[in-house]
C-alpha cells in the first residue's frame, strides 16, 4: 500500500465545539480520503472532545486514527507522538479550533511537488478577531528565506513540511515548553529547508479565537512567556550562525515576543510580576541586544528593553507610563544628535546613558503617532469616513527629509493631511474610507493594525503595515482614549461593526466585526455573568 500524500496532526484539548468543524474541513479537503491520514491526539481532554475524536473515527476507519493519552500541559507531546507514527509525503499540524479552506492541502501538495518545496506557507487569516501577520501573504512566491522576507514574523507550525526533512534532521518539538513549542520546531524546519515557497491567493488556514479564551496560549502569564522567550532566544543563537539569517530572527524575538512582555498593561501586574519581568528583559538585552540589532528595532522596543538592561524597574515603568499616559514625548537635540525626552533621560538621579533614547537614525521616530480624536465623517467625494487626528512630536517633517507621514490598516491605505505645526509638533487628519475596511474584510472579519510610515520625499506612501520600525515605520498609539461608538454598514447579506480599538500594547487597530448570532450570543453571556 502507497503512502498517503499528506498527514493531518491535529492535538486536542478541550476544544468543543470548535472540534466539529476543524474535523470536517479536513475530511471534505478536496485533495480525497484516499491520499491522507489524519492522526488527533486526545491530550487528556475532560470535555466532550475524546469522545467525539472516537465517534468520528469510527466513520472514517481507514483515515482519522486517535490516540488518548494523559494530559501532558501542552501540544509539543501530542505532535511528536503524532509525528513518530505519521506515513505521509508531507505534514500538517491543525490546530482543533481551527479549520482548512476546502482546496488548502491540494493546493500545498501540488505546489510543493511541483516547486520541490520542504517547507510550504498558505495564507493564515484570523476568525473571531483573532489577528495574524499577513507580511509574509503578500504575494506567491517560489522561494523565500528567513532573511530577506517577513518570514520570522510567521513562524507558527500552521504550514506544510516534507517529513523527510523532519525526519533527516530529527526536527521534534521540545516538550518542556507549555506554549510556543511550535516556534523552535518551524525555525529548524525553515533553517535546513532548501526551499520554503508561499502561497498567498487562496484563504487556506482559518485561525480561530475562541469566543472564551480559554486556550493556553491566551491564559498564559508573564513567567511563563519570559521562560519560553529565554528558550527559543537560546535556541535560536545556537541553531544559527552569526549573519543576516541570525540577526533577522533575534529581531523578531525582540520586536514581537519580548516586546509583549513590556507592554503598557505591565504597569497594571503585581510587583513581583513587574520584578521578574524587568531582571529576564534587563538579561535578554545585556546578552543578545547588540548595537547592530538595536539599530533594526522599532524605537519603543529599543528603548523599553534598554531601559530595563541598564535601569531599575520604576526606570522602565516610568518610560512605560509615559507612552500609556501621555504619548510620544519631545525631542531633545543636542550636538546633532536627537534624544526622546523621556523621564530618567539625563536625570542626575538615575544615571541612565544617553543611548537607549538616542533616535537620530531611528526613521520610525518621526511617525511616532498618538491618536487624539476620531469621528465618522462625510469626505469631499460623499464617502463615510472613519477621521482620526492625530498628533507627532516632530514640528517640521520637511526638514527632516520626511513627506508628510503616510498612514495604514496593513494593507488598507487612508488620506492624510497637515492640518497644524507649531514648535512641540505636528497634528496631522487620518481618513480611512470604510468601503475600503469592508471590501478588504473577510466573512470572519479583520481586526488592522493602524501605522504610520515615514516615506521619502517623491518614494509616495509605503504599502501595508512593516513588522518592525526599521523601515520607518511605527503603530500608531492612542494614550487618551476616547471610543466613538460603533458604526454598523452592510455588505451583501450581512452587517458589520466597524470600530476603532486598541490592544493591550495601546496600539490603534480597526476591528470590522460581522453580527453574527453566535457573537451576540456569545456578548449576551457574558453581560449576564455576575460581576
Amino acid at each position: 500500500m502507497s503512502s498517503p500524500d499528506v498527514t493531518v496532526i491535529v492535538p486536542v484539548y478541550n476544544t468543543m465545539p470548535y472540534l466539529r468543524r476543524c474535523l470536517a474541513s479536513v475530511l471534505e479537503q478536496t485533495i480525497g480520503l484516499d491520499r491522507m491520514e489524519i492522526i488527533a491526539v486526545d491530550d487528556g481532554s475532560t470535555d466532550r472532545s475524546g469522545r467525539e475524536l472516537d465517534r468520528i473515527a469510527g466513520r472514517y476507519p481507514a483515515v482519522l486514527r486517535v490516540i488518548h493519552l494523559p494530559n501532558s500541559g501542552g501540544p509539543a507531546g501530542p505532535c511528536n507522538r503524532a509525528l513518530d507514527m505519521a506515513t505521509g509525503r508531507y505534514v500538517f499540524f491543525l490546530g482543533a479550533d481551527d479549520h482548512l479552506g476546502r482546496e488548502a492541502l491540494q493546493r500545498m501538495v501540488s505546489a510543493a511537488d511541483a516547486l520541490g518545496s520542504d517547507v510550504v506557507a498558505g495564507k493564515v487569516v484570523g476568525v473571531n478577531g483573532r489577528f495574524i501577520y499577513q507580511d509574509i501573504f503578500a504575494s506567491n512566491e517560489i522561494d523565500v528565506g528567513l532573511s530577506d522576507s517577513p518570514l520570522p514574523y510567521s513562524l507558527a507550525n500552521t504550514k506544510l513540511f516534507r517529513r523527510e526533512l523532519l525526519e533527516r534532521h530529527a526536527i521534534r518539538y521540545p516538550e518542556d515548553l507549555p506554549i510556543g513549542s511550535d516556534l523552535p520546531f518551524t525555525l529548524a524546519a525553515c533553517h535546513h529547508a532548501a526551499r520554503i515557497s508561499v502561497l498567498a491567493d487562496y484563504d487556506f488556514y482559518y485561525a480561530v479565537r475562541r469566543f472564551s479564551a480559554t486556550n493556553i496560549t491566551y491564559l498564559s502569564r508573564r513567567p511563563t512567556r519570559l521562560r519560553t522567550i529565554e528558550a527559543f532566544m537560546s535556541f535560536a543563537d545556537t541553531l544559527l550562525e552569526p549573519g543576516a539569517e541570525h540577526d533577522a530572527v533575534m529581531a523578531r524575538l525582540f520586536d514581537h515576543d519580548v516586546t509583549k512582555l513590556i507592554e503598557d498593561d505591565l504597569l497594571g501586574a503585581d510587583r513581583a510580576t513587574q520584578e521578574a519581568v524587568h531582571d529576564g528583559v534587563g538579561r535578554l538585552a545585556a546578552r543578545y541586544l547588540t548595537e547592530d540589532l538595536a539599530a533594526k528595532l522599532g524605537s519603543e522596543t529599543r528603548i523599553r528593553a534598554a531601559v530595563a538592561r541598564d535601569g531599575a524597574l520604576d526606570d522602565l515603568l516610568d518610560v512605560i507610563r509615559r507612552d500609556a499616559t501621555l504619548g510620544v514625548p519631545p525631542t531633545v537635540v543636542d550636538g546633532g544628535r536627537r534624544y526622546a525626552r523621556y523621564p530618567g533621560f539625563r536625570d542626575p538621579t538615575r544615571r541612565l546613558p544617553d543611548a537607549p533614547f538616542d533616535v537620530t537614525t531611528a526613521r520610525d521616530w518621526s511617525a511616532k503617532l498618538d491618536a487624539t480624536a476620531f469621528s465618522w465623517q462625510i469626505d469631499d467625494d460623499g464617502e463615510r469616513v472613519l477621521a482620526i487626528t492625530a498628533r507627532t512630536p516632530e514640528p517640521d517633517l520637511a526638514a527632516l527629509g520626511l513627506d508628510p507621514v503616510a498612514v495604514t490598516a496593513e494593507e488598507i491605505v487612508a488620506t492624510t493631511r497637515v492640518t497644524r505645526q507649531d514648535e512641540v509638533g505636528t497634528t496631522i487628519r487620518i481618513c480611512f474610507r470604510v468601503s475600503d475596511l469592508l471590501a478588504g474584510s473577510d466573512r470572519s472579519g479583520q481586526r488592522r493594525i493602524v501605522s504610520a510610515h515615514a516615506a521619502m520625499l517623491g518614494l509616495g506612501p509605503v504599502q501595508g503595515a512593516s513588522a518592525t520600525g526599521a523601515q520607518g515605520a511605527a503603530a500608531v498609539r492612542a494614550p487618551r482614549w476616547h471610543r466613538p461608538a460603533s458604526l454598523v454598514r452592510r455588505r451583501g447579506a450581512r452587517l458589520y461593526l466597524i470600530a476603532p480599538t486598541k490592544d493591550v500594547s495601546g496600539r490603534l487597530m480597526i476591528a470590522v466585526t460581522p453580527i453574527t448570532p453566535s457573537r451576540l450570543f456569545a456578548r449576551a453571556r457574558r453581560m449576564m455573568r455576575p460581576a
